[in-house]
């Protein structure tokens, strides 16, 4: 099965009324995030990073890491969690990774069988790139310890929903299991 390690939302200035809950959420799981990303590259799975513009629509994704990393409040994690140059990268301006980007494309050039996702918020963007990737025939798994969230107690509520509705795989162990 060919998979694809989508990395949805990990640039952020965390300069937004959640951002300090989705900091601390992002520094908790930062190693498990990173482990995600280390893996699938040394697998040779394609990474995709889809982030939103925070506000700049100059299509420059190295800039806006480095705007992040200069101007936020998590340089740290930006840092850590950066795409290198073999990574793709693409912006989004809603919710869903697929909603009005070329990530649909972008997957069947990789032949993509399997998304596997990862990144922010748990409950908001991941959920819905999750759905929106079985509406587009994907098969998917949400990389539960590799994702980061404003609220605990309804990040349980989405990956149930997204398990239970919407027939989406939650991994709960290390990403060197996935399979």
């Amino acid at each position: 099965m060919r998979d694809v390690l989508v990395a949805v939302d990990v640039i952020n200035t965390f300069a937004h009324d959640d951002g300090g809950a989705l900091l601390a959420s992002f520094r908790s799981r930062l190693s498990d995030i990173e482990d995600a990303l280390a893996e699938a590259r040394r697998r040779g799975t394609p990474v995709v990073f889809v982030n939103d513009t925070l506000g700049r629509w100059d299509g420059d994704a190295p800039g806006l890491v480095r705007w992040a990393v200069e101007t936020g409040k998590g340089p740290d994690v930006v840092s850590a969690l950066a795409p290198v140059p073999q990574d793709r990268f693409l912006f989004k301006a809603r919710y869903s990774a697929f909603d009005h980007t070329a990530l649909d494309l972008l997957l069947a050039e990789l032949d993509c069988e399997r998304v596997l996702l990862c990144g922010a918020a748990t409950e908001g963007c991941v959920v819905q790139t999750g759905i929106h990737a079985r509406e587009h025939g994907f098969k998917v798994t949400i990389l539960a310890r590799a994702c980061a969230t404003t609220d605990d107690a309804l990040e349980r509520v989405a990956l149930a929903y997204a398990e239970q509705v919407g027939g989406i795989r939650i991994a709960r162990a290390a990403v060197g299991s996935i399979s």
